[in-house]
């Protein structure tokens, strides 16, 4: 059975869907927009992906010819064109992410303005701006998705199991985002709340600097002041409790 009928099944079984009251609901739509918005929360996008990015990492490993690509990404549309159009012409997206960088957030993202690289900007921007950018992706699905229902709806009978067939193997435009945490904006219980924040919105990798954060200076920049090696091994353990707190393992 195909993934549209089984969800059309699971559907068809609300108890609600089969009382007059509702009778105005056809289960077929009903599966339509489950399938079109199959990420409910940004816990579960940050699963899927941690699990692309481990697997993509095994196979980097294995051959280092399979190697990522991550594009810099400051607002939501502008991730969803960069995915959408990715896909339409490799025919997928895979081994490509997104990445939020500390020094574009502070530039692009920040309510005071432009900002230098030196973690002057909001701490909530970077949670702020995953969540943005997977609910434009998300949009990206649901469009395509919705062109392929009405394929569907149009197409003579001999050609419905063709249409049916791409909506099977539909590939989402949810793709891992390697996000920036700076120095973590403070002290390790600092960053445990920006990285849960963070992974809330969808977050399944975290990089994180070992600067002393009032200091802080571009990563291409010389003058750079670091932490003591215990302070930064606190704020990584710190990040790894925020995922496990949430019941995930960090990438």
């Amino acid at each position: 059975m195909s993934k549209l009928n089984n969800t059309i099944e699971s559907a068809n079984n609300i108890p609600e869907i089969n009382t007059s009251n509702w009778k105005s609901i056809n289960p077929e739509y009903v599966a339509r927009m489950r399938l079109q918005n199959q990420f409910k929360t940004g816990i579960d996008i940050a699963k899927y992906t941690a699990s692309i990015m481990r697997k993509d990492m095994d196979d980097y490993d294995n051959d280092p010819s399979k190697y990522t690509q991550s594009l810099g990404c400051w607002h939501g549309f502008i991730g969803q064109q960069k995915l959408i159009s990715i896909k339409k012409h490799f025919g997928t997206n895979d081994k490509k992410y997104l990445y939020l960088s500390g020094w574009m957030i502070a530039a692009l993202r920040s309510q005071f303005g432009p900002l230098p690289d030196q973690s002057m900007h909001e701490k909530t921007s970077v949670a702020s701006l995953i969540k943005e950018l997977y609910t434009f992706l998300k949009q990206a699905d649901a469009r395509e998705l919705g062109g392929l229902f009405r394929e569907l709806d149009s197409a003579p009978d001999n050609k419905k199991d063709e249409v049916m067939k791409k909506i099977e193997n539909f590939e989402t435009h949810i793709v891992p985002i390697i996000a920036d945490i700076d120095a973590g904006f403070g002290n390790e219980e600092a960053t445990y709340l920006m990285a849960k924040q963070m992974i809330e919105a969808g977050a399944c990798a975290i990089q994180i600097e070992n600067q002393v954060s009032d200091e802080k200076q571009c990563g291409h920049q010389d003058g750079k002041v670091t932490v003591p090696h215990a302070e930064f091994l606190a704020k990584i353990n710190a990040v790894r409790y925020a995922f496990l707190n949430l019941e995930w393992m960090t990438v």
